[in-house]
């Protein structure tokens, strides 16, 4: 039991006796003990690519070609570019950009996401999101210049046809060292959100529709990176990394709300990072979210609805995992889809998903 449980239980004790004393009633229940974590089950890789550690790999966004093979595209921060992957053999296929501030270049790229045919990439160091044309990475524009500070993640949702929600976290930090969290009033500027739109010429147009963050000192957002939403349920999943506080999954409606609700602080040993969400045929689904440890990541699974814990598993050599990407879409190689995984900011890693559903006996309907 942690020092917290057991002072909480001490609590609970004191404050039984005392009701004892005062009260003919027969003192409550004792209550239940808490459920443990699930030690992680053991689900090995299919493959993890060569190592390139200069890239410094972060995110990963996933797009499938015109004859039916899957990419999967990675932002490479410290040599400032995309590099693409095949997503069945983990072979890489070809780098994109470089360092610069032009479209069609990057600075620290973190964040990326994939809408149709078009790709999203954050930049921390341009300040902007930059969205460029697939199969060519033909850049088309971008946005957030005048708002973003210090980017990092990024979510987006079809509200309409052609048209799209789109979130991105800003991580702003202050203090010679850019380690020091902003005064509390600030924190609502912690995500920020976009809407765009393609017209008839495929042209940008976007409008910015403000930030938010809950400001109180139990449930603000300190240093975020990763989210991830679910329409479905209303709800945003938002990274907290920073562990001097705790760090942690909240809970946000699509309004920007805090719910009140996160993921369980002791699910994560290390820092919450990806979040992904697997859905399945019938409508149920998990959330997979990443525990950055070393020297193997364990991914957590919780129920879509509930954020109940189902089962947690780690690879053979997967570490320190930052991105990750869920691809429930058939591949060549994964009839039943894949997770992809950045394995120590230098490779990339895939799970099959049928096995990672049979070994922590998830619904068989998530891989029909």
């Amino acid at each position: 039991m942690t020092p917290r449980l057991l002072s909480l239980a001490a609590a609970l004790g004191l404050a039984a006796l005392a009701s004892a004393c005062t009260t003919t009633r027969p003192p409550a229940a004792p209550a239940p003990a808490p459920v443990a974590t699930p030690e992680p089950r053991s689900v090995l890789e299919r493959y993890v690519s060569p190592a390139s550690a200069q890239d410094e790999l972060d995110s990963l966004a996933t797009w499938t070609t015109e004859d039916g093979a899957t990419w999967l595209i990675a932002t490479a921060k410290s040599t400032h570019r995309l590099v693409v992957f095949d997503a069945d053999s983990g072979q890489r296929l070809r780098d994109v950009g470089g360092e610069g501030a032009a479209l069609g270049e990057f600075d620290r790229p973190n964040g990326v996401a994939v809408y149709g045919d078009y790709v999203f990439v954050v930049e921390r160091d341009n300040h902007r999101v930059q969205v460029l044309s697939l199969p060519d990475f033909k850049p088309l524009g971008s946005f957030g210049n005048k708002e973003l500070r210090s980017p990092y993640g990024i979510w987006l949702t079809e509200t309409e046809p052609g048209e799209l929600e789109v979130y991105v976290t800003d991580s702003f930090m202050y203090g010679k060292k850019f380690d020091e969290v902003p005064p509390l009033a600030e924190l609502d500027q912690r995500v920020r959100r976009f809407r765009v739109q393609f017209d008839q010429a495929g042209r940008l147009r976007v409008t910015y529709a403000g930030a938010f963050g809950d400001t109180t000192q139990e449930a603000a957002l300190r240093m975020v990176e990763s989210i991830a939403g679910d329409p479905s349920n209303d709800r945003l999943l938002i990274a907290d990394e920073d562990r001097r506080h705790e760090s942690t999954l909240r809970e946000y409606s699509f309004s920007g709300k805090y719910t009140g609700r996160s993921l369980p602080q002791d699910s994560f040993g290390a820092e919450a990072e990806g979040v992904a969400l697997w859905t399945c045929a019938d409508g149920s689904g998990y959330w997979i979210a990443v525990d950055q440890l070393a020297p193997l990541t364990i991914f957590h699974l919780f129920d879509r609805a509930t954020l109940e814990p189902r089962g947690s598993f780690e690879g053979e050599t997967t570490a320190h995992t930052d991105g990750v990407a869920l691809h429930a879409a058939s591949t060549k190689a994964f009839p039943s889809g894949a997770l992809f995984a950045v394995h120590d900011d230098k490779s990339v890693a895939a799970f099959d998903l049928a096995e990672v559903a049979r070994v922590l006996q998830l619904s068989p309907t998530c891989t029909q």
